[in-house]
């Protein structure tokens, strides 16, 4: 089983507008209510692949109910941990450029959290945990690290995408995957990263300190892949760009799901980007058949270090 964990999941509230002007009455021209957070997204790409997924974390009220009821509509199995507090609601802008109005999140209780931990103690050698988002202020900021050691103890395999202190904690405990933008890779070493050939050598640091795989995108232009077999570079398909909301989460589902089917891990970089790219040109999260229909514009290239 591919599990996905989303510590502080949303409804997402997507209001589409031509122009959105702060300080004025804006006028909706179309609304829509989706199941939000990192994990969540994941799983329902993970879902489109035809791959079984459950998704875990925190569900609490009416917003809570909502967000279960619409991934067991889309087939995701759920295991929620039920909390006192209400589930969060984030609204999405899509006008002449993109805005986010992210809510904080419940407060999570000590009895809460260790109900989540129990599940973990429960799985099994190859089974696959997706860490996805950050660990909201009212749990331990070293959530991921405590849970990647019981996965260690019990031979599960994990892959993290998350902000740099979280990520920087499991490193040790050797992830399969983690995923850094070019941006977050620049920030953990305090240096602006203009290239793919200038991410290599500090990409090659993260793998020395315990990844497996290290999947670095650069947006509209491809992404990077390093591991200890070598550096590999992909491009984008061309498409136009009209979401990237998911994105980042399309393509940790695209690398997860082709590893998971025993794809090498250059063929599962392949789907990854192919993924991601699918779902920044669709209004929601992409299709197997978007997939399919763009797999063959995307090149994966060993990237010769001179």
């Amino acid at each position: 089983m591919i599990y996905t964990l989303t510590l502080n999941p949303s409804i997402d509230y997507y209001v589409t507008l031509p122009v959105f002007e702060a300080g004025q009455v804006n006028r909706v021209e179309q609304a829509e209510k989706v199941a939000g957070g990192k994990g969540i997204n994941v799983s329902l790409v993970l879902k489109n692949y035809e791959v079984e997924t459950q998704a875990l974390g925190f569900l609490g009220g009416s917003t809570g109910q909502f967000i279960r009821a619409e991934l067991e509509k889309r087939g995701v199995l759920t295991d929620f941990t039920p909390i006192q507090d209400e589930t969060r609601i984030n609204v999405k802008i899509r006008a002449d450029q993109e805005s986010e109005l992210n809510a904080a999140g419940p407060k999570i209780q000590p009895e809460e959290l260790e109900h989540l931990l129990s599940r973990f103690k429960t799985m099994q050698a190859g089974d696959i945990v997706v860490f996805a988002g950050s660990i909201p202020s009212s749990l331990p900021h070293d959530l991921y690290r405590h849970i990647a050691t019981i996965l260690n103890e019990r031979n599960v395999r994990f892959a993290v995408d998350t902000t740099k202190e979280a990520m920087l904690e499991v490193l040790p405990l050797s992830p399969f995957l983690i995923k850094p933008n070019h941006h977050e890779l620049g920030e953990i070493f305090d240096v602006e990263i203009t290239s793919k050939e200038m991410a290599v050598p500090y990409a090659q640091q993260l793998v020395e300190r315990g990844a497996e795989n290290v999947v670095i995108s650069f947006a509209g232009d491809g992404a990077l892949l390093v591991n200890r077999q070598g550096a590999y570079t992909a491009n984008t398909p061309a498409g136009k760009l009209v979401n990237s909301v998911g994105a980042g989460d399309s393509l940790v589902a695209g690398f997860v799901a082709s590893h998971a089917l025993g794809k090498s891990p250059e063929e599962a970089f392949r789907y990854a980007v192919t993924t991601g790219s699918a779902s920044a040109y669709s209004f929601g999260l992409c299709t197997k058949e978007d997939i399919d229909r763009l797999i063959k514009d995307v090149n994966v290239v060993e990237l010769i270090q001179s």
